[in-house]
Order: C-alpha cells, then sequence, then structure tokens
C-alpha cells in the first residue's frame, strides 16, 4: 500500500496533494473495493489500479479511481492487464459496469480505453477535479470524459467490433474534422455525415506541463468540439493514431439504433 502512495507521487508529482492515502486502499479493499498490484520478480511494484464499488440507480457499479504504471513500465500491456483483472472482479461482486474519467487530451488513454477495453463515453465533465496541483494537469480546468466499461465479455465484443469497423473504414478515417468553423456551418442542418473526426496533437500531454496558455486553449477547442458532436448525436466509437508523431483523431459516428444517453449530459 505504501509503494502504491510513493508511485502516485512519482507519476503525479511529489507536490500533488490529491493522493489516495494507503489507509483508504486497505479500507477499500474490505467493502467490495479493488486495489490490485503488478510487481517484477523482485517484488517492487510497477503499477496498480483502485476503484470502489457503489450503487447507482439501484444497480451495482464500480468506480475504477485511479490507474498508475511507472514510467519504466509503460508499453508493456501492463494497464490492460490490470483493467481486465479489476474488471474480473468487479464482475464477480455482481456489477455490470465499471467507470472511469481520462483527460480527453490524452491520445495513449483514448488508445486504451476504446481501441483495446472496448469502453464507451458515459458522460463529458468540464472541470471535474478543479484546477489541481499536479504538474501533469497544467494548471487549467481538468475536463474528463467519463467512460463505461461493460463487465460481460459479450458487450465488450460488441463494442470492440463497432471500433473495428470504424478503424478500417476510410469513411471514418477521411471523415469531416470538427472545429469551429464546420460547427458554425453544421448548426441547424438538416443533414449530417455519419463519421465526423476531433484531432488530438500528439504533443497534447507535453503542453499541458510546458505551456499553460497553449494548453488552455486546445482545452476549449476539444470541449467545443465534443459537446457539439455528443449534442448532435455521435459517440466516440474508435482513436485513430498513425505511426510516428502525427496528431491522432476521435472517430465518432451516429448509431444506426438509438443507444442509451440517460447518463450523458
Amino acid at each position: 500500500m505504501k509503494a502504491c502512495v510513493a508511485l502516485q507521487h512519482a507519476i503525479w508529482g511529489e507536490g500533488f496533494t490529491d493522493v489516495v492515502p494507503a489507509s483508504i486502499l486497505k479500507v477499500a479493499q474490505r467493502i467490495g473495493g479493488v486495489v490490485v498490484g503488478a510487481f517484477d520478480p523482485k517484488g517492487n511494484l510497477l503499477g496498480f489500479v483502485f476503484g470502489l464499488t457503489g450503487v447507482e440507480r439501484g444497480k451495482i457499479v464500480h468506480w475504477s479511481d485511479m490507474l498508475a504504471v511507472a514510467h519504466s513500465a509503460r508499453n508493456l500491456g501492463l494497464g490492460r492487464r490490470l483493467k481486465e483483472h479489476q474488471r474480473y472482479l468487479v464482475r464477480e461482486l455482481g456489477a455490470s459496469i465499471i467507470y472511469w474519467t481520462y483527460d480527453p487530451l490524452i491520445g495513449r488513454n483514448a488508445h486504451l480505453n476504446f481501441n483495446r477495453l472496448g469502453a464507451r463515453v458515459s458522460e463529458y465533465a468540464e472541470d471535474m477535479y478543479g484546477v489541481t496541483d499536479s504538474v501533469l494537469h497544467g494548471g487549467i480546468p481538468t475536463d474528463r470524459l467519463i467512460v463505461a466499461w461493460p463487465t460481460h465479455d459479450v458487450d465488450i465484443d460488441q463494442n470492440l467490433a463497432e471500433t473495428r469497423r470504424a478503424a478500417e473504414s476510410d469513411n471514418c478515417l477521411q471523415g469531416p474534422v470538427i472545429d469551429d468553423a464546420w460547427i458554425k456551418r453544421a448548426t441547424g442542418a438538416a443533414i449530417l455525415p455519419y463519421c465526423v473526426r476531433i484531432p488530438i496533437p500528439a504533443d497534447a500531454e507535453q503542453r499541458l506541463m510546458d505551456a499553460k496558455d497553449g494548453a488552455l486553449s486546445l482545452r476549449l477547442q476539444v470541449r467545443r468540439a465534443l459537446r457539439w458532436a455528443f449534442g448532435a448525436g455521435y459517440t466516440i466509437v474508435a482513436f485513430s493514431q498513425p505511426e510516428g508523431d502525427r496528431d491522432g483523431h476521435y472517430l465518432m459516428t451516429k448509431p444506426v439504433t438509438p443507444r442509451s444517453t440517460s447518463s450523458l449530459r
């Protein structure tokens, strides 16, 4: 548990005050929460996932609050393996859905959530955590996408099949890019394309740490684009990230059959 706390400081900065303490990690495990670590052969913690189990509208749900992987262990698939183990444990508790948040500017997290795990957006939350003291958050509003991840394989398989279709479709890969000019032209239009794209700069993570003004401008730009797309009935089904340092794109489609958006606000 203490190693989990140390890893939080290593990733989000020594001055980060929103750390989950060892006592809460320990208590969470006693009431249906999940705290799972990944270790190397010498017993060193490489990553962990932490979440709380609760009730939403009478149904058991799980909130995955934190996923942390040490910089030295990135790109080994540990994040995905930790999440999959979490899903197994949560499903055994009787929950059918897992929620968590991530910054829509971070392409590698978008790739994991949509392309690898098959999650879908439940809600867009503006400045969800307020302006924090983490160096990774850049001192700007902490807008977040809340994603919903089914615990049952059949639902995930369906989502991933939808993701593959979009990622292999020229109609989506070459769909119109949503920016302020597009929004102005398309607002109120009777007919909209099946698939649209929202770009995310490859260096967005670095901008958050190095260029507050530029990061804020980017935050607001992506906020406007996502807000418009969700309002027009689109949903994120995949994230396209070409090889190299080029920008990635959210691929967003309008469902053929209406998807439940009861929690999408």
